[in-house]
């Protein structure tokens, strides 16, 4: 009994995702679905759908992807051959209100992702050079403002799910606590990882091409108004 007391406090945290704004970021998943379709596009463009049979991880990175396709075929895929996928997460991750942020479907500022498969509450990963430190790797990692990313992509950094998970009823919340992400801009082949301790020089760097969001926010930049950065820069900044 003492075990579920001590969960409910962060069951209620997660309830409050049904009412947050579309400017929020989702969480990091790696709880999904199998009794849905998951659509993969492959480097090539052949798309594959089916449903989900199983994801390895290795260091917080997806190492293999287990799906059963249309035609009843086990299929295993490595990340390396996949472009972007659409997986749906797992029915608890819904129940818990994690998808909120997608409830304003009339403020969707995203052309090159598929409104309606992200409206069915769908979580979105692309494959994308990331720059850390002085090394180039490329990842697999899931868009965190999907309903947003015109202008500036921000990706969960897998990478802290190296050293830090956790699972609560078989969802599994992934990453450093919102402590560092990738971020891409528009027209950027190359991801790099932000982090909260340096957001104050690097907000001019990721913003100062925006006069509006800059006055408004440029003297005392805080790490934690990061999401409303990102979204009044895609609605100012066209």
């Amino acid at each position: 009994m003492n075990h579920y007391k001590k969960l409910l406090p962060l069951f209620a945290v997660l309830l409050l995702g049904t009412t947050v704004s579309a400017q929020k970021f989702s969480p990091a998943l790696i709880g999904y679905s199998p009794k849905k379709t998951s659509y993969l596009t492959m480097d090539d463009g052949s798309q594959i759908a089916g449903n989900l049979k199983g994801l390895r991880w290795k260091r917080g990175l997806i190492d293999e992807v287990k799906l059963k396709d249309m035609n009843d075929n086990k299929v295993k895929i490595k990340p390396e051959k996949i472009n972007f996928m659409y997986l749906p997460p797992s029915t608890m991750a819904k129940a818990a209100g994690t998808l909120g942020f997608l409830e304003n479907a009339g403020q969707w500022q995203s052309a090159d992702l598929d409104k309606d498969i992200i409206g069915k509450g769908y979580v979105y990963l692309e494959k994308s050079e990331v720059r850390i430190k002085k090394k180039t790797r490329t990842l697999m990692m899931q868009l965190v403002n999907p309903s947003f990313s015109n202008k500036v992509k921000v990706y969960d950094d897998p990478l802290t799910g190296e050293t830090m998970g956790l699972g609560v009823a078989g969802v599994t919340f992934v990453g450093g606590g919102g402590k560092s992400y990738f971020v891409k801009k528009k027209g950027d082949k190359i991801a790099h990882k932000l982090h909260k301790k340096n957001y104050d020089e690097e907000f001019k760097m990721l913003f100062g091409d925006c006069k509006a969001v800059v006055k408004k926010y440029g003297k005392n930049p805080k790490w934690s108004d990061f999401e409303a950065h990102v979204w009044e820069y895609t609605q100012a900044c066209k």
